[in-house]
């Protein structure tokens, strides 16, 4: 494709590269290198989310060099930056977790404003933990300058003493080494096995359940996705993101082409039959939301309820990425919900093909059995449920694969933070049959809607998991297993039912009917409102400060701006 063949006057680029008016502008581009031939090409923004904080992010810089050669190869020039990334696994179980989520808005604003304030015409943006897939997205949806998402691979898992492993057994090594049933030296072998090598976390946890998101809902090539971080594939695919993001720009194909309702619904199904993690009930409102899409918690949960649940990962089922990455990828699993109906093919995708032509050469393979076909489900259900009651009028939302039991019923035991909770588990000061309540965690609340993993993790080495439950206006990572509601909405901090409970009030979780209640009339629950005050955070300023002033409910996504819905102007239509 000849760099002549694009119109410069329809692209962003056109102002800081066309006319005498620019010289100055041309000038900073000479000073980098730049020729006269690259600087009259379309210019793409290599974004990524690299850094040093973890294992996730550290591939992603040598991945990005790949990208600009596919560009430059196609008659592009590829201006490569970064952006932040907050990684879960690090910023768990302390104050760091109030970061992970806000940091999802800040990386989709400051992809939006580098694009913004250089004029970039297209984007490929690589990510790799949990909240920087979503960001990422969000800003491509939110510009809407033709972009292709990479996701930087999982990783691959680890072994001790013969047995597969991920970083999800080390947190739960340490309710285990709390209760004495391994030893310091256990827990020390298990951390230091447990992570063998760059990539996000292996199991179908949230940076893979988003990478999933990617693929079905058309902005990742297909099969990126599922490729492990280590894996030499993973430069042919990041090489081809490169070249084919030329192509959008000469077609004219943007994100809100592919991100449509209907492709929205198809990244919920492909969730829900992976047994995901909850956080993408977050995300696809937040994604829907910078389109102007109307697409809420229960929307999503519509569809988990009516997909079955087909591939046996971690936590819930034995399987990791890289097993699924070898039974087939991500299409073996968008194939068979599209063979029987869950998907709509129709679809159009960064391959410039709809998701149907996509996968008309994808084969079942009979010889694995990580992936069942839709047809001959592990649950005829979805592994994520949601409930409403009159404790979540907004909503909420259970991870229900792999769970035998699906009812839940027994008396409050309230903590007004995590750390609250934790040190009753650590202690093991709390009772066999309670529900224990972590609230002043949403969005809002926390400020930021922390993750519990660190107490979910705990309760399950203990050997606790199926013998209490837990309920937050918080979240939960994807690595949590046992019977773990999260998202209650209203949250506590705008004073939802969830900040009027008191201890001995008798829960009653039913994710088989899909309700979450207090056992407790309206007119107490009123009388309760009417003493109910408000609660101070820590977070007088700054960051977590700022986030609390703008952030909406759970139930759209925890959003912070007004969305696709009330733009004025697009910047690809600057």
């Amino acid at each position: 494709m000849d760099a002549k063949t694009f119109d410069k006057a329809k692209l962003p680029s056109r102002y800081t590269t066309v006319g005498p008016a620019r010289a100055p502008h041309r000038s900073y581009l000479y000073a980098m290198g730049l020729s006269s031939e690259e600087i009259n090409q379309p210019l793409v923004g290599v974004a990524s989310c690299w850094n040093e904080a973890a294992p996730c992010n550290i591939a992603l810089m040598r991945q990005a060099q790949v990208v600009k050669k596919g560009v430059a190869a196609a008659n592009g020039t590829p201006r490569e930056f970064c952006t932040i990334t907050v990684t879960d696994g690090i910023a768990m179980g302390h104050q760091g977790m109030k970061a992970s989520l806000v940091s999802r808005d800040v990386i989709a604003d400051s992809v939006e404003l580098t694009m913004r304030g250089h004029c970039y015409d297209a984007i490929v943006g690589l990510a790799g933990c949990d909240k920087s897939l979503p960001g990422m997205m969000m800003s491509m949806v939110r510009l809407n300058v033709p972009s292709i998402f990479i996701y930087g691979g999982s990783i691959l898992p680890g072994t001790f003493r013969g047995r597969q492993i991920t970083v999800q057994d080390v947190f739960e090594a340490v309710g285990q080494h709390s209760v004495g049933a391994i030893s310091d030296e256990d827990l020390a072998e298990i951390e230091q096995v447990a992570c063998p090598s760059a990539g996000s976390c292996g199991a179908q946890f949230t940076a893979n359940t988003m990478a999933m998101v990617a693929e079905a809902i058309g902005l990742a090539l297909p099969y990126s996705c599922g490729a492990p971080a280590p894996y030499e594939v993973r430069d042919r695919f990041c090489y081809a993101a490169g070249e084919k993001v030329m192509e959008l720009i000469a077609h004219n194909i943007r994100p809100r082409d592919i991100v449509t309702r209907a492709a929205l619904e198809n990244a919920a199904a492909v969730v829900s039959a992976s047994g995901g993690s909850t956080n993408a009930a977050l995300h696809l409102p937040a994604i829907a939301h910078e389109c102007g899409i109307e697409f809420d918690l229960f929307d999503v949960a519509e569809i988990f309820r009516k997909t079955p649940y087909i591939a046996d990962l971690k936590p819930g089922g034995k399987y990791v990425a890289k097993d699924l990455f070898e039974a087939g990828g991500i299409p073996l699993v968008m194939k068979t919900l599209l063979e029987h109906g869950y998907l709509n093919g129709d679809c159009m995708t960064v391959t410039g093909r709809t998701l149907a032509e996509n996968m008309e050469k994808v084969a079942w393979n009979d010889g694995q059995d990580v992936v069942r076909a839709a047809d001959n489900p592990i649950t005829t259900t979805g592994g994520v449920v949601e409930l409403k009651g009159n404790l979540a009028a907004d909503g909420a939302i259970v991870k229900i694969a792999g769970m035998a039991n699906l009812k839940f019923s027994g008396p409050a035991r309230c903590f007004d933070s995590e750390e609250a909770c934790f040190e009753a588990v650590t202690n093991k000061t709390f009772k066999e049959g309670e529900v224990l309540v972590i609230r002043y965690e949403g969005p809002k609340g926390g400020p930021g809607m922390r993750e519990m993993l660190a107490t979910t993790a705990a309760l399950y080495g203990q050997g606790m998991g199926d013998k209490v439950a837990l309920i937050t206006d918080g979240r939960f990572s994807g690595a949590t297993r046992g019977f773990c509601v999260g998202h209650v909405g209203p949250e506590a901090a705008v004073g939802g039912p969830i900040a009027l409970l008191q201890d001995g009030d008798i829960i009653e979780i039913d994710a088989i009917g899909g309700t979450l209640d207090v056992r407790l009339s309206d007119d107490e629950l009123a009388k309760r409102r009417e003493k109910w005050q408000p609660r101070e955070t820590d977070y007088a300023s700054g960051a977590i400060w700022k986030y609390a002033q703008t952030v909406g409910p759970a139930r759209f996504g925890a959003v912070t701006h007004p969305g696709g819905k009330e733009e004025k102007v697009c910047y690809a239509d600057i």
